[in-house]
């Protein structure tokens, strides 16, 4: 039995530590087997009972030949899961789908299939699967949920072989496995102007063809797909081949969303967490700018960016601007705590990495945990380099259940251009946004929806 392969067909490993590790497969009825047939043996030759010591062979003996059957047993048996999808918001439910194959000419006895799971997914799934002819096939499936965001390793898949009388059970594992990511919840959020934004291309801002390169000059050769109208026939006559105007491109606008990951700026843990709802939050900020056209890169409080693209960590348009959705989510999917004290780090990133490079003029949005006075300055003084900010600040005060001291902090994010909101416990972050979009430039809020 050869070992198995990610995502497709294997066959199942030889087993190891040879007839001592069948041995060990002996199940409680096949050590009560043998332990009555040594005593029957016994028994026998204290009494000097001829029969006796035949039946106290014969349960001797069953259980060594039914391991000497199962140790000797090469059934070959592919095996693949198809997990769809592999990227679930928490909550959501996945089903994987396993496939068993006989490709070997014999048919197989009664096996027992599980599939190895972590414990926050639900039970270990187990199925029963019945004599499987030669190059027969079997199918059976499962669902897997998680209210934890995180990254999960579904398998290995494990076989359980049995004999007739239930005297040995071994287990020969597959080496494939899958990984099943969880990512935070996330909501649609209303189409509303932030304060200092631009429009994802722009505000009618085109980027000049002549600093925009060679592929870039007007006229340039026709390629399939183009629209005929914007055939240039005066350079086609002149070429001799067709060409066409190469139509101004628009600058995507850059928004940076900023998560706060301090450990010391929130308390408590669980899916009802300041910090959770924080995740969530920055989640469904970054899905939402993107849609909105704008470059997006994820940055905390560690200097550390997630997007790709550009040097800065910015994503690109198109299919790669799906694919840094796909890498952020997964940063999000597993982010923790930092043990850091302070916003520095991300600061010295605003600060370079081509963010507010050309004016200022990116969209900067942060969820802050507990801000002291230095943190506040800090996090004030982010605002010279954006062309719009907007903070939501968690006070763990207030998710504790005592009384709200994040008042200061708000008014010097506010002097400072800033426009802050207050995030009460279990606040529904769509209304959040929406009074973002409708506050004028600078003001401190505390939002009360539940």
């Amino acid at each position: 039995m050869s070992a198995g392969a990610p995502r497709g067909a294997g066959g199942l490993p030889r087993e190891t530590g040879g007839l001592r590790a069948s041995l060990a497969g002996l199940t409680t009825r096949g050590r009560s087997f043998l332990a009555a047939g040594a005593a029957a043996a016994a028994c026998a030759y204290v009494l000097g009972q001829s029969q006796l010591l035949r039946v106290g062979l014969l349960l001797v003996v069953l259980p060594l030949i039914c391991v000497l059957a199962l140790h000797r047993t090469r059934h070959r048996v592919s095996g693949s899961r198809r997990l769809s999808p592999s990227r679930v918001p928490a909550g959501g439910e996945a089903r994987v789908q396993l496939r068993m194959e006989n490709v070997s000419r014999v048919p197989t006895g009664l096996l027992m299939l599980q599939d190895r799971v972590p414990y926050v997914l639900g039970p270990r799934p187990r199925f029963v699967l019945d004599r499987v002819e030669s190059g027969g096939r079997r199918e059976v499936s499962y669902r897997v949920r998680s209210d934890l965001r995180g990254r999960y390793p579904l398998g290995p898949l494990q076989l359980r072989l049995t004999d007739p009388f239930g005297l040995v059970e071994l287990t020969r594992s597959f080496s494939a496995y899958d990984t099943l990511t969880v990512i935070p919840r996330t909501e649609p959020l209303p189409p509303v102007r932030m304060t200092g934004e631009a429009n994802g291309y722009g505000d009618g801002t085109r980027r000049s063809l002549a600093l925009a390169g060679d592929d870039d000059v007007i006229p340039r050769g026709y390629r399939r797909g183009d629209d005929l109208r914007r055939v240039h026939w005066r350079s086609t006559a002149r070429y001799g081949e067709l060409m066409v105007r190469r139509e101004e491109q628009p600058q995507r606008s850059k928004a940076t969303v900023l998560l706060d990951t301090r450990h010391l700026a929130y308390e408590g843990a669980g899916p009802d967490s300041a910090f959770e709802w924080a995740v969530s939050a920055a989640a469904s900020s970054l899905l939402h700018v993107l849609e909105q056209g704008f470059s997006v890169r994820l940055l905390t409080d560690t200097g550390d960016s997630a997007g790709g693209g550009d040097g800065g960590g910015f994503s690109s348009g198109g299919q790669e601007s799906a694919e840094a959705a796909g890498l952020m989510m997964d940063t999000l999917a597993v982010v923790g705590h930092s043990d850091g004290a302070g916003l520095s780090a991300a600061y010295d990133a605003l600060r370079g990495g081509g963010f507010g490079s050309s004016g200022g003029d990116g969209l900067l949005i942060a969820f802050f945990g507990d801000l002291d006075e230095v943190q506040a300055e800090m996090a004030a003084r982010m605002r010279q380099r954006s062309g719009g900010a907007v903070a939501f600040v968690l006070d763990s005060a207030t998710w504790a259940g005592a009384p709200s001291r994040v008042d200061e902090r708000l008014r010097r994010l506010r002097d400072a251009g800033w426009t802050a909101l207050s995030v009460p416990p279990g606040a529904a972050f769509g209304e959040l946004w929406r009074q973002a979009g409708n506050a004028p430039l600078g003001t401190a809020t505390s939002g009360g929806w539940g």
